[in-house]
């Protein structure tokens, strides 16, 4: 069937638990091509270990791309959807365009890591005024699931990704909500694999003729560079001087582990109905919601989060060498009765835009907040943070610390 406005609606208002999206992919290479997933700490692959509930067999899983990613990917992908014109989602935006800056950017509550409650926003002006002691800011010190309208207004993503505002006021007290919408993707009978790294040096230099030495800089702006010089004189050792370590010469060929053989990539993507049933939206400072206002709200939130599910599969490629295509379509389904089979629900992505408009529109009637870009400017304090940041950056090499 076709996902349309009434279904959805239907969905929101019952009882169903959540829609479900699972998609299987290979490599972009074909079936046995090597996928590399993320490493973390201390350059380890996330590995372990699922059971197959239909046959009880143990199979061994590394995750390709984590909730959290699978999350970022989801905004983007609406982030795009918004600047093509394509619909209009509240934003907030801070612009970092001042002339002090060396390297201009913006930040938008689809970009920032804690969204909406982000520090890049609660250091940033609003007409002046610091966002989070203006009108529109304050709403997040009264935000709640009985009361999520405000925040429905300026950032009705942070409803659908969750959002806890650990940044404000309150610290570990502030606003938590729960992730609506979580997808991740893993590698099924996952084989590891090795890899190998090795550089020739056009230019043949050899180690022995070095040893290099760090310029004296100019002046305090110039960076540190390096230059082959006979004797000390006008320069200092940098550790042993060899020129690999100004990235001169050859690599020895080496061979590590790297990468994994999969049968199948998963992605399971859930959006939870439970979830939006908890949140409530009374209008006008009123103690109490309206039912109808409240399925509205909800109704417009799962678009929202079935929309972004729909847009990021659309791109797969997750990271270097790790490419995937969708091996089958993939409808929604629909996870209501227990002992039924769940309907499912064709939603390209044209089709998941005109679903969220309509949405959209019948919530902006029943007379909920629907803003459009919210502009901040980085306050000065913030500003010489970040100008300060680029200085050292450039002048040193020297990243986040």
């Amino acid at each position: 069937m076709k996902l349309d406005l009434e279904n959805l609606r239907k969905a929101v208002a019952g009882q169903a638990a959540a829609f479900r999206c699972i998609t299987d992919y290979q490599p972009a290479g074909g079936p046995g091509a090597k996928v590399f997933p993320p490493t973390y700490e201390g350059g380890r692959y996330a590995t372990e270990e699922r059971i197959n509930p239909e046959t009880g067999e143990v199979r061994k899983c590394v995750l390709l791309d984590s909730v959290q990613s699978q999350a970022n990917r989801m905004e983007l992908a609406l982030l795009e959807a918004h600047r093509a014109g394509h619909l209009q989602i509240p934003l907030l935006v801070t612009r970092f365009d001042q002339d002090e800056l060396p390297k201009k950017f913006a930040v938008t509550s689809l970009e920032a890591p804690h969204r909406v409650a982000d520090a890049l926003f609660r250091d940033s002006l609003l007409d002046g005024v610091i966002f989070r002691k203006s009108d529109t800011g304050r709403v997040l010190d009264t935000a709640d699931i009985r009361n999520a309208t405000g925040l429905f207004g300026i950032c009705p993503t942070a409803l659908v990704f969750g959002m806890w505002d650990s940044t404000g006021p309150r610290g570990g007290l502030g606003a938590k909500f729960q992730r609506t919408l979580v997808s991740e993707v893993i590698g099924y009978d996952a084989v590891a694999g090795i890899n190998t790294s090795s550089r020739i040096d056009p230019a043949q230099i050899m180690l022995g003729a070095g040893p290099l030495y760090e310029r004296k800089q100019q002046n305090v702006d110039d960076a540190p560079h390096w230059t082959l010089i006979a004797s000390k004189g006008s320069g200092k050792l940098k550790k042993t001087g060899k020129p690999s370590e100004a990235v001169h010469g050859n690599i020895t060929p080496s061979i590590s582990e790297g990468g994994f053989t999969i049968s199948v990539a998963r992605q399971t993507t859930t959006l939870s109905l439970a979830v939006l049933r908890r949140l409530r939206f009374p209008l006008n400072s009123n103690a109490d919601s309206d039912h109808e206002i409240d399925t509205a709200a909800r109704v417009a939130l799962a678009a929202i989060g079935l929309l972004a599910g729909t847009l990021a599969r659309t791109d797969m490629d997750l990271r270097s060498r790790c490419q995937l295509v969708p091996e089958t379509e993939s409808p929604w389904q629909l996870l209501d009765h227990p002992r039924k089979t769940p309907s499912k629900f064709e939603l390209e992505p044209d089709s998941a835009i005109r679903l969220t408009k309509q949405a959209i529109d019948v919530a902006r009637q029943c007379g909920l907040p629907w803003e459009g870009v919210i502009e901040l400017a980085p306050s000065p304090e913030l500003l010489d943070l970040v100008i300060k940041s680029q200085e050292l950056a450039s002048t040193s090499g020297i990243g986040d610390d």
